[in-house]
């Protein structure tokens, strides 16, 4: 076999690799067995960052904040202005169920660049990798997304209120505004899945090539400029539904 379809095959397999969904360990209780892979650690890597930041950034709050605070404080007022300008006033009482989406999107997509995997010279014990590259990841935030916008539909508006909607302007829009409830979700789930899997991919595919020196700065793209439009663009498309919703 040539050097060239040699090098071709392990990229080809790094690739699949990297894509691959890894059962890391197995729990046994009652009989049953549940797998455990490398995407619930990884959230459970993500969860811990979070809970420890908001720890530290709130157990010594000040009248007269100091950087921390002010941080924290800068990004609350953002969310707040943001949801209330998109939503109306009502917004303000979605604001710790969209802060939370955001913020756990930012680090879930962000993570990964804490094990960087080409260019530094060393392997890590254990690769996150971004979880949203996981489709049962991106399809379970798209679904409470929309539980959320059913939900608040029929709470702002009221059951005759609800009703009312989905045969509005006209009655023959009913199947099309049932159909939103399926679409919705969908194109969510779709998108920052697929933008975040090509991004993985396209990463592997310089680590295999380049796995020196260029992984890292393409990593300012790939990792950390395209996971950040990811977590604006889902936010921002759930406030959107809520506020479709609840108006």
């Amino acid at each position: 076999m040539s050097e060239a379809a040699h090098q071709a095959m392990s990229i080809s397999e790094k690739i699949t690799e990297g894509m691959g969904i890894k059962t890391v360990f197995t729990i046994h209780a009652f009989g049953y067995d549940v797998p455990v892979s490398d995407t619930v650690i990884s959230t459970w890597i993500v969860m811990a960052i979070i809970i420890l930041a908001a720890f530290l950034l709130t157990r010594r709050m000040r009248e007269i904040p100091k950087k921390p605070q002010l941080l924290l404080e800068a990004f609350i007022g953002f969310m707040r202005d943001f949801v209330t300008e998109k939503a109306g006033h009502h917004g303000k009482d979605f604001l710790p169920f969209l802060g939370t989406i955001f913020i756990f999107l930012i680090v879930s997509n962000l993570a990964p660049m804490l094990t960087p995997v080409g260019g530094f010279g060393f392997e890590p014990v254990f690769v996150i990798k971004p979880l949203t590259r996981d489709i049962n990841v991106t399809a379970a935030m798209a679904a409470i997304v929309i539980v959320t916008v059913f939900l608040s539909s029929i709470v702002y508006k009221g059951p005759k209120g609800y009703l009312k909607s989905l045969v509005s302007p006209i009655p023959i829009m009913l199947p099309f505004n049932l159909m939103e409830y399926a679409i919705k979700p969908m194109s969510l789930c779709l998108r920052l899945f697929g933008n975040i899997l090509g991004a993985y991919i396209i990463m592997l595919l310089i680590e295999a090539v380049v796995p020196i020196a260029v992984p890292p700065i393409a990593g300012l793209y790939f990792d950390l400029f395209d996971g950040l439009i990811q977590a604006v663009v889902f936010a921002f498309l759930s406030t959107i539904y809520i506020a479709e919703a609840i108006e």
